[in-house]
């Protein structure tokens, strides 16, 4: 099947109305979520994405247990997340959490890693913040592994080991979820989805189409070099605002209060409370240009039995095109 697919995500932040001053309690927001994504049913879109955050003013700390909940109330929505936490979570609990959420949802789902934007989180679960590259790329190798492996002996720099150890429940008909690896800065990501054949999300919500133009022809391009298929063979997700109204000039009057009010500088981005440095613009540190070769590394250094292969559930089945 190909073609293109249109959805709705969200990152679940509870924020002031800037037309009327009114905040939703975390309850509303939550019951929210649920409405709007019922909601994305109705009319026929054909995914909604939730994502996961542990401080304030975010309410989505348990995505699957929100996932789960709405997908005993839709029957044909795809459900996703916007992101997963790779870097935080333990690699064994997303396996089995979401495992679980692919029976639920009757292979109706699929998944989203992200690194995270949020640089307080990492010591509230035990990681060093500095060390987020080599996190993603460690976690993501485990939870292959636990996913295409019945048994597993594994041993890294994180986490303690693993010996004989098997996740469950098993995959689906024993193919595991389809993974998007989502980003809006760092060409690293691009490159780890590249190597596994997996899914890129361009999340276009700070920078000009120009700065994504970039990464997703790099990730093309390194998606071909791992020999996964030709560059517009690979799977590219985008995310970005939209608002709608039958006159396009109403839904600007409409949409610029909020637009206006979004967290974020207008000639830079800021993440965590970071800003964020364009990592094509030539003036960027020198870190950050090496970031990518650092992941390429470290992917070089993975065992033979981490050769990528591509999952193909229901879900992904369904995004075999080029979007």
């Amino acid at each position: 099947m190909t073609g293109m697919q249109f959805g709705l995500f969200t990152v679940g932040d509870v924020t002031t109305d800037p037309t009327d001053g009114t905040t939703p309690t975390e309850h509303e927001r939550i019951k929210n979520t649920i409405t709007i994504a019922k909601k994305a049913e109705e009319i026929g879109l054909d995914v909604f994405a939730t994502g996961e955050h542990h401080n304030p003013p975010f309410v989505p700390s348990s995505p699957t247990t929100t996932l789960a909940y709405i997908a005993a109330q839709t029957e044909k929505l795809i459900l996703s997340t916007s992101t997963t936490l790779i870097t935080t979570n333990d690699p064994v609990k997303i396996a089995e959490d979401y495992a679980t959420l692919q029976h639920l949802s009757d292979g109706r789902m699929d998944l989203m890693l992200g690194r995270g934007n949020t640089a307080p989180v990492y010591p509230w679960f035990g990681y060093d913040g500095s060390k987020a590259v080599e996190l993603t790329v460690e976690h993501y190798h485990l939870l292959r592994k636990l996913w295409d492996e019945d048994v597993v002996n594994w041993e890294g720099k994180f986490r303690s080991p693993l010996q004989g150890f098997t996740a469950t429940p098993r995959p689906l008909d024993g193919v595991a979820p389809f993974v998007w690896h989502g980003s809006i800065r760092t060409p690293e990501v691009a490159e780890l989805a590249a190597y596994y054949g997996d899914g890129y999300f361009a999340n276009n919500i700070f920078w000009p189409k120009e700065h994504y133009i970039r990464l997703i022809d790099f990730y093309r391009q390194r998606y071909a070099h791992y020999g996964h298929g030709d560059p517009e063979q690979a799977i590219v997700g985008l995310g970005g605002q939209f608002y709608i109204r039958k006159n396009s000039q109403d839904a600007v009057n409409e949409f610029r209060p909020y637009f206006d009010n979004a967290p974020r500088v207008r000639s830079r981005p800021v993440v965590g409370g970071l800003l964020v440095a364009d990592p094509f613009d030539g003036r960027q540190p020198a870190a950050l240009r090496r970031e990518d070769a650092r992941v390429r590394g470290l992917l070089r250094r993975l065992p033979a039995s981490a050769v990528p292969r591509r999952s193909c559930g229901p879900a992904a089945q369904a995004r075999a095109g080029t979007a």
